[in-house]
């Protein structure tokens, strides 16, 4: 506890019998301005005080830059350039604003008998940037200077100017590295929120491509991007993602994880409802499907809803190659992700309860690995699942050089060392190589991660109850995720509810030509996705095109 010392200005340590100190006091010391606020507080007409209100309420920072200077000849009128530090080019404001301010301003001779009009002059005129708006408040005002605006103020005016020129470093556009692929674009999201939306906006040359702004957190002001096609997006969809946008009141929004957790429909469930991705080609894919599109600045990551459970297990490539090549990839897709969930599981329940379901000679060589551990089959499943999640995780926090080295090195030593002590069986091992091996496969993080968390209940119930305890898990899981929605939408959808239509693109990938049609819960208001028979034509006879 702290007493404020008024007198000294200081605060000093509780004495003993001394009172706590009083709301009051530490109003005296330290003002904290919030948005409603500063949002019902106008500028003034004197410059100095619209300064001195700037510099009490971003604390006189050592970032903050006021460069003040006089309008034309004979005295002038003053004005100032205001700008943060590391957020604003200095280029711009140098060649672009003052040098605009003072020389244009000399050069036509203006004076104190302009002042009624030189707020006018100065924005048609005198300040060359691309993008300039007015504030009239102290919060619009702050707000542009804290997203990289340069603003201008003009002794006499209670309004402002803001000149667009952000100057923050960025990353360069990279290739996605949570999402690689063998053919398809190489470019991925940045954390800065404009070169996002153009990456969207340079694939879809469409003028009913919309982006609406809505700002969350009440301390970061995160800007988010809502981006959607109209006349394909449901407008109750739209209408729903913008309403659970505008219900988050929280201090700030750090990476679009924070707004993930806070609009999904059902918070509980392990299973992912949003689908987050950092490849700009499989968001303009989805929003061509009819979905809406949530572009945070500040993360490469974009959230796209809705987001059935079939989504997570599709790849971008499964478009860009050949049909047969991306059918037989899919079914391998499915295939491991099945076995990252089960396959402990199988392995617990038949060696503990189920030792005659399998063929003998194999049974025997079973017993032969196992000779001498001296755990069950859980304990040696469980043991092995955790340090190789541990060794998994260990590898992605460490230095990329170092991590590598790590998780595949330490897989096999302790692998090893553990089989050579007796503490785990050979056929363990290679249980749980494949187990992590398969769920490298799927190719979205977030679905990858649930298996690796409901794989251990399900070793609990294959340990307790055999393949009984198997299937009951894989029930209860279905039943979970048929009663999940994402933004109104079945989760299980296009299975249940059944659209027969939509299958085409389910199991398998039928070729480009025959998917004319977008998915059946989405695109209502324009079903087609492209015209019929577009079906290759075989040569005739002569050689040419039939």
């Amino acid at each position: 506890m702290f007493r404020f010392w008024k007198k000294r200005t200081r605060i000093l340590p509780r004495e003993k019998g001394n009172p706590a100190p009083s709301r009051e006091d530490y109003a005296q010391w330290e003002r904290s301005y919030e948005a409603d606020e500063l949002k019902k507080m106008p500028l003034g007409p004197r410059l100095k005080d619209n300064l001195a209100l700037i510099k009490r309420i971003l604390g006189n920072s050592s970032d903050l830059v006021i460069r003040e200077f006089r309008l034309g000849v004979d005295g002038g009128v003053p004005g100032a350039v205001v700008f943060i530090d590391g957020l604003t080019d200095k280029g711009t404001v140098n060649d672009t604003l003052l040098k605009g301010l003072t020389l244009e301003s000399r050069m036509a001779g203006l004076g104190g008998r302009d002042a009624g009009n030189i707020f006018a002059l100065v924005r048609n005129f005198m300040v060359n940037t691309s993008s300039v708006r007015e504030a009239a408040t102290v919060f619009e005002l702050l707000d542009g200077i804290l997203y990289g605006d340069a603003a201008v103020l003009v002794e006499g005016e209670t309004r402002a100017l803001l000149a667009t020129a952000p100057g923050w470093p960025v990353r360069s556009i990279e290739e996605p590295t949570s999402e690689n692929l063998v053919r398809g674009p190489r470019e991925g999201f940045t954390e800065l929120l404009r070169t996002n939306t153009s990456l969207i906006r340079r694939r879809l040359r469409t003028p009913n491509l919309v982006l609406e702004r809505i700002t969350l957190g009440e301390r970061t002001r995160t800007y988010v991007e809502v981006v959607y096609i109209r006349g394909l997006a449901d407008p109750r969809l739209v209408q729903e993602v913008k309403s659970r946008l505008s219900r988050i009141r929280v201090d700030g929004i750090l990476e679009s994880g924070n707004i993930e957790e806070l609009i999904e429909d059902n918070p509980y469930s392990p299973f992912p409802q949003v689908f987050r991705t950092e490849r700009p080609d499989r968001v303009v894919s989805m929003l061509l499907d009819g979905r809406v599109a949530i572009v945070t600045d500040g993360t490469p990551f974009v959230l796209v809803v809705p987001a059935e459970f079939i989504v997570f297990l599709q790849s971008s490539e499964d478009y860009y190659e050949r049909f047969f090549l991306a059918i037989a990839v899919r079914w391998l897709r499915y295939i491991a992700f099945v076995a990252s969930l089960i396959l402990p599981s199988l392995y617990i329940s038949l060696t503990t309860f189920h030792q005659e379901m399998i063929p003998t000679r194999l049974l025997i060589s079973i017993a032969a690995s196992r000779e001498g551990v001296p755990f069950p089959a859980f304990v040696e499943a469980f043991l092995m699942e955790f340090t190789f999640e541990a060794l998994r995780e260990a590898g992605i926090r460490l230095p990329r050089n170092v991590g590598q080295a790590v998780s595949i090195v330490g897989a096999l030593v302790i692998g090893q060392a553990a089989v050579s002590a007796g503490i785990v069986s050979s056929l363990m091992v290679i249980i749980v190589a494949l187990t992590g091996i398969s769920s490298f496969v799927a190719p979205v993080f977030s679905m990858a991660i649930t298996m690796r968390l409901l794989r251990f209940p399900m070793m609990v119930l294959a340990a307790t109850l055999g393949i009984f305890g198997v299937m009951m898990g894989l029930l209860v899981i279905l039943v979970h995720m048929a009663s999940l929605r994402s933004f109104g939408i079945p989760y299980l959808a296009p299975l249940a509810p059944l659209h027969t239509g939509d299958l085409k693109d389910l199991l398998m990938r039928v070729p480009l030509w025959a998917m004319d049609k977008r998915p059946s819960e989405l695109a209502k208001g324009d079903p087609l996705r492209q015209e019929e028979g577009l079906k290759p034509a075989p040569p005739d006879k002569k050689g040419g095109q039939g």
